[in-house]
């Protein structure tokens, strides 16, 4: 039963998927990739099924052997889950395997509206250090393309309190690789947020 919940969910059956509860599958079961059904409904960007599993009790925080909701909705933009995801109170310390909240990976992709819904919504650590010795401010900057997206999100984070000098493993900070890939106006935004700091200061 719980296989068929899982396909169900994935395929967005929300009406076979609350019958399948009354049932009695277990919400919280998992299949051979270690998916539960609202992770599974997560995956195919199911909006409406998700929130009939988190109002039935679905552990939004169990993760695969990768990602849990709040995770896998930020990497993918998949704004509307997120949105769910905090309102469920997601733990938002949980890393994915390169040991990153859900905010690195949405600055890095350019997802400027689930960034900004973390940072307004949830309790999310601006200044988190993943595995990489990277936060969501470096990644935005390294593995962006500096276009108006990225500018955004830089500053968006800058003015949630992204701290400017924490660096890479090499010691180089987010303004000295701005310069170094030619994102002038991200260099801009940075340096600006840089004078203000000092000014206030």
């Amino acid at each position: 039963m719980s296989d068929h919940l899982i396909i169900a969910t994935a395929n967005g059956e929300t009406e076979k998927v609350l019958t399948l509860l009354q049932e009695g599958a277990d919400i919280n079961a998992t299949n051979q990739l270690g998916r539960t059904a609202v992770l599974a409904a997560t995956y195919y960007n199911q909006v409406e099924t998700v929130r009939a599993l988190i109002q039935c009790g679905a552990d939004i925080n169990l993760q695969d052997n990768q990602l849990n909701v709040l995770l896998h909705a930020g990497a993918s933009g998949f704004l509307e889950i997120v949105k769910l995801a905090i309102a469920a109170g997601a733990d938002t310390k949980l890393t994915n395997r390169f040991g990153g909240v859900a905010i690195i990976p949405a600055a890095e992709r350019g997802h400027v509206e689930v960034v900004r819904a973390l940072l307004n919504h949830s309790d999310i650590d601006v200044n988190h250090i993943n595995h990489l010795h990277w936060t969501a401010l470096m990644e935005a900057v390294i593995l962006g393309n500096g276009g108006e997206r990225h500018q955004e999100i830089v500053q968006l984070l800058v003015d949630y309190g992204a701290n400017l000098n924490i660096t890479d493993r090499e010691g180089f900070t987010p303004l000295q690789h701005a310069k170094q890939l030619g994102f002038h106006k991200i260099e801009l935004i940075l340096k600006e947020a840089e004078s203000e700091g000092f000014s206030k200061s």
